[in-house]
């Protein structure tokens, strides 16, 4: 990535909020929900990037693996809220994780859809057996939200947990994964909910 050349970005809605997806030349950087002002967000993306991440014209020319790296992204994104796509084939630009995070990541990667798997049983997963909390840290602090499934990761008793200060979203993307029909979207927190008609 050089100054001709900066991340680039892209929102895309979905069911779970808008989700911001920034890209360099070896694929995506990050990807994940996020609430509040966008440019917070692209502040806090190029604080990590050490680069202005720009906004992404999809005519542009001088981007093509880009563009095709948005696009894979936005159709299977699609795909999976939709029901119809169970696992994620899109390049990852893995330069914002290293170590262990990497490593429990990676396992996050191979709990299948539709189940989940312990901090415990991930920090086994990636070599480390006693490591279930640096596992939740990875989890929370991916910048890779969906598409490495770290909402199928669970407490040792079952029972969700956070994601990233956003339960209602876990609950979503498991129940999404486990249901037989697609659940509702998750409401903001507080939100009234108007009941269904009889």
């Amino acid at each position: 990535m050089s100054p001709e050349d900066p991340p680039r970005y892209r929102v895309h809605p979905s069911p779970i909020g808008d989700i911001l997806i920034v890209t360099t030349d070896d694929g995506i950087v990050t990807l994940h929900p996020f609430e509040g002002p966008l440019h917070a967000e692209i502040e806090r993306v190029a604080l990590q990037l050490r680069a202005l991440p720009v906004p992404d014209d999809d005519t542009d020319a001088a981007a093509p693996g880009a563009a095709a790296a948005f696009e894979s992204a936005v159709t299977q994104l699609d795909e999976y809220f939709d029901g119809d796509r169970e696992e994620f084939d899109l390049p990852l630009d893995w330069r914002l994780v290293r170590g262990f995070t990497r490593a429990a990541l990676e396992a996050v990667c191979d709990i299948p859809y539709g189940e989940t798997a312990s901090y415990g049983e991930v920090a086994i997963a990636a070599g480390i057996p006693r490591a279930a909390r640096a596992v939740g840290t990875a989890c929370a602090t991916t910048p890779f939200s969906v598409v490495v499934p770290v909402h199928r990761v669970v407490r040792a008793d079952g029972s969700l947990g956070e994601y990233g200060g956003r339960p209602e979203v876990k609950r979503f993307l498991v129940d999404l994964e486990q249901g037989p029909s697609i659940p509702a979207a998750p409401t903001a927190a507080g939100a009234a909910e108007t009941p269904a008609p009889h």
